[in-house]
């Protein structure tokens, strides 16, 4: 790897016409040089690809590329992306995040010191924290108390002051760990070396590297990114029933059995009442 490599940032994007535009703008102000930044719309149906065009020609982002793909998921998107890319390390992002400007600088760290083969961050902080739905779908995932600012989510803070000493570990956010399975940005020689992401189009899709790698994905911190939530409870109900069906489907024998159990109606509803 040289001295100062080139990162890839590879952007799926499915109908995020809201979104991809304050996206773009963040990666357009990081500190870190030299970076790529590809965008593989995934057959979208509504104003997106527009979107990101009138962004390439306001920002000042030298290296953007504009991919196309018909509807096929994220895990391919994101394959066709790095097939198209230059960098010597990927990062891998959703459209509808928002970074810090030393977000890419941060995440690729540890990479760039050779102390990993790829990272994840700790920290994703809530971005839309003012509806109370995406809150509550953040209960133990390090909602930023001192941003509480809506009267719905002061009563939330103070609940959570309350009830949350008392929660067992087992009910706390993967975050909590040092590594994760999902790798967040990644050396491009390795990811070339097992094929890639699983291309499932489903949930674990990300999950597929670290299964193939045999290694888990290192905490790179002060890696600062912000992450929207289902913010009515539709939204709710249909991202719960996509980790549900997909958990079931990428599962061993026994993962299913621990899925139909976990997922099930009476389980998540106590579940909820606990949290």
């Amino acid at each position: 790897m040289s001295k100062n490599p080139l990162v890839s940032v590879i952007i799926p994007t499915y109908n995020e016409e809201e979104n991809i535009s304050k996206c773009l703008k963040t990666l357009a102000n990081q500190t870190y040089e030299p970076l790529e930044v590809i965008v593989v719309d995934d057959g979208s149906t509504d104003n997106t690809k527009s979107k990101i065009e009138n962004q390439k020609s306001k920002l000042q982002i030298k290296n953007l590329k504009i991919l196309e793909q018909d509807h096929k998921g994220p895990g391919v998107a994101r394959n066709l992306g790095t097939q198209n890319s230059k960098g010597e390390i990927l990062v891998f992002v959703d459209s509808d995040m928002t970074f810090e400007k030393n977000f890419i600088e941060k995440i690729t760290l540890p990479i760039r010191e050779h102390k990993a083969i790829g990272t994840f961050s700790k920290d994703e902080m809530l971005k839309n924290i003012q509806n109370l739905w995406a809150v509550c779908w953040n209960i133990n995932r390090q909602v930023p108390k001192d941003e509480l600012i809506t009267f719905s989510d002061k009563i939330f803070g103070f609940f959570w002051n309350i009830f949350t000493p008392a929660i067992p570990e087992i009910m706390h956010h993967p975050a909590s760990a040092e590594t994760s399975p999902v790798f967040r940005a990644i050396l491009k020689n390795k990811f070339l070396s097992v094929g890639g992401f699983t291309s499932t189009g489903e949930y674990t899709d990300d999950w597929s590297l670290s299964q193939k790698l045999g290694v888990k994905a290192v905490n790179a911190p002060g890696a600062v990114f912000y992450h929207s939530n289902p913010a009515t409870l539709a939204e709710v109900w249909k991202q719960a029933r996509w980790i549900g069906k997909n958990e079931f489907i990428s599962g061993t024998f026994f993962r299913k059995l621990k899925s139909l159990v976990k997922y099930s109606v009476h389980f998540s509803f106590r579940i909820g009442l606990i949290k």
